[in-house]
């Protein structure tokens, strides 16, 4: 496909959480932008001319224009840095404690509320449900800890911090967590739900079986 100059177009799946930080962040910035469903159950990440966009073969990919950017973190990152440096910081600490909720969001959210839910959805061979729970409860506690006395994850505004967070924090009951017993998380979701971009995760149980075994899709 050969996208117009100025076309803005997220290769998406309607269950990733991932993929759900793009929508939110496109839309707080406002930005118009084209959709196209990425197949993962039948192998469309592995194709060739999926392949040449992204070579970790996972969603989401952004194209802006005539830029290519890979992974929901540097996507994210890419978006704050062109259309609202606000979402980001100027700050030489401001970048580094964003960037620590990003490395945050890439591992330990991954790890256990992202593993939680993808296995009570799919049941997919290969996740250790056990550890996944024991790693999702203990991001739970960290968060409330750390929310306790703040309204956002760092600074004193939201940032891309939050969004990269929030998605598999979100559907945590997916995976079975107990998310009401941590009341300062939850306080903390509905801000970002009060956000002027906040869009559902589109993914349901009914989807589930049809999308079993896409967890490498996911990362």
């Amino acid at each position: 496909m050969t996208d117009h100059p100025q076309t803005r177009v997220l290769y998406d799946h309607p269950m990733s959480g991932n993929c759900q930080k793009i929508h939110m962040m496109l839309a707080c910035l406002d930005l118009p932008y084209e959709t196209i469903f990425v197949d993962v159950l039948n192998g469309a990440t592995k194709e060739r001319a999926f392949t040449r966009m992204n070579p970790m073969q996972q969603i989401p990919v952004l194209r802006d224009g005539a830029q290519t950017i890979c992974d929901s973190q540097a996507i994210l990152v890419y978006l704050a840095a062109k259309y609202d440096p606000d979402w980001a910081d100027r700050t030489p600490i401001g970048m580094a404690k964003i960037a620590e909720w990003l490395s945050f969001a890439a591992k330990e959210v991954s790890n256990g509320p992202q593993m939680a839910r993808l296995w009570h959805l799919t049941k997919e061979d290969g996740i250790d449900i056990g550890k996944a729970t024991a790693s999702g409860l203990k991001v739970l506690a960290q968060l409330q800890a750390h929310l306790a006395d703040r309204d956002w994850l760092c600074l004193d505004r939201p940032t891309i911090a939050d969004i990269a967070v929030f998605p598999y924090i979100a559907t945590a009951r997916d995976g079975e967590l107990p998310l009401d017993e941590y009341p300062a998380v939850c306080a903390w979701l509905r801000r970002i739900r009060d956000l002027p971009g906040y869009r559902p995760l589109k993914g349901t149980r009914e989807m589930a079986e049809k999308y079993k075994n896409s967890k490498e899709a996911y990362e």
